[in-house]
């Protein structure tokens, strides 16, 4: 079979590229080259270093390449990862919301264009160094997405919105692996990147310094397409008040774009209990803060639904929800809306339900589908 490898430099996509090798398979290597990382500069306008799609990661994949012997090339897809991720991502943050460009960027973009591209030059799969699993079932006629077996890795989570034909053209040969075991073959293997850290912040925002980012972003207009011009035109940093949920004022914010629900650090004001942030109100431009107890949300709406394992929810459903990636799965019953939209009931109140994030829902290990947040429900 012929495969399309998505090499990112790291262990896991060179450790795929050598495994399905050694089964047989002939391969073509392509790299993302998706954000021009001279535009990551730190409060002194120095560049910095990221750990994450830079061109010391192109150098290492194409080493792999070469190593292991078979033709590498990279793809520019710069101009359409600025649109397509990191505009929605200001966007988003402006309006109040904390979005993941993770997500966006699988499916709009790495697996949307590696599938074309694959179609494009005779590839029959698309394989990446992603920890998930993908199946046929065929009573369903459906691709099935599932968790990797190593918990501490899986990325089903970030995958939810990849679409049937997506699926169909993609496998993920680390699925049914734990990480050691993955850097075991690496080493095996002699791949010059076995022992290489993991790469885990953002792209564009090596030190994950939102807000500077977002401020530098919104004045760099030689970037912006003509729609987020539009979005974004006379915005700027703008203090305002931080209040309780009953009204009352308790201090002064340089700027809401700096705080995300559930935050409790940086707050900067004095109060008998601690305070954490409950809610942004990009209206009237106040931060809305409360007690620990006041983060707990019994249900949320979510929208812009992918279905996986099933074509639509037609009646409730019980499943296992997440509402970030880093917490863990909860009891819930997902209810279809007449809109498309769906509300997710938790048996027991869920903390900092946050707008913007991902809502992805389970059946075991099975991905049922996965929406974004609109909004928290008491």
């Amino acid at each position: 079979m012929k495969i399309a490898v998505a090499m990112s430099g790291g262990v896991d996509s060179s450790t795929v590229a050598a495994l399905l090798l050694q089964q047989g398979h002939e391969l073509v290597g392509l790299s993302l080259q998706l954000w021009d990382q001279s535009r990551a500069l730190d409060e002194n306008g120095q560049p910095l270093a990221s750990k994450c799609c830079s061109l010391d990661d192109i150098y290492d994949a194409r080493m792999v390449a070469s190593q292991l012997g078979f033709p590498f090339y990279l793809v520019n897809l710069e101009e359409q990862f600025e649109t397509d991720v990191v505009q929605p991502f200001v966007a988003e943050y402006l309006s109040g919301r904390t979005p993941i460009p993770c997500v966006a960027c699988n499916s709009k973009l790495k697996f949307a264009k590696l599938v074309e591209m694959a179609d494009g030059i005779g590839v029959e799969k698309v394989a990446t160094g992603h920890y998930a699993r993908i199946d046929f079932d065929p009573s369903n006629d459906r691709y099935i997405l599932r968790k990797g077996v190593d918990p501490t890795k899986d990325q089903s989570y970030f995958l939810f919105d990849l679409k049937q034909d997506q699926l169909a053209k993609t496998i993920f040969p680390l699925g049914g692996m734990h990480k050691p075991e993955v850097r075991e073959l690496a080493r095996a293997a002699g791949l010059r990147v076995s022992e290489k850290d993991e790469s885990q912040d953002i792209s564009f925002i090596p030190d994950g310094d939102y807000p500077r980012f977002i401020e530098n972003y919104v004045q760099d207009v030689e970037h912006h397409t003509p729609e987020f011009h539009q979005q974004v035109e006379g915005w700027h940093p703008q203090g305002g008040d931080i209040v309780t949920s009953d009204g009352k004022k308790l201090g002064s914010h340089a700027g809401i774009h700096k705080y995300t629900v559930g935050q409790r650090r940086g707050i900067g004001v004095s109060y008998p209990l601690p305070l954490y942030v409950l809610s942004l109100d990009t209206q009237k431009n106040n931060l809305i803060v409360g007690t620990g107890d006041q983060l707990l949300g019994k249900s949320l709406i979510a929208e812009r639904i992918n279905w996986i394992s099933i074509p639509e929810l037609k009646e409730p459903m019980r499943v296992r929800a997440k509402i970030r990636y880093r917490n863990d799965e909860a009891d819930a019953t997902i209810f279809p809306l007449e809109d498309g939209n769906v509300r997710v009931t938790f048996d027991e109140p869920q903390r900092a339900i946050t707008p913007g994030q991902a809502t992805v829902f389970y059946d075991g290990d099975v991905v049922v589908g996965g929406g974004w947040i609109v909004k928290a429900e008491k």
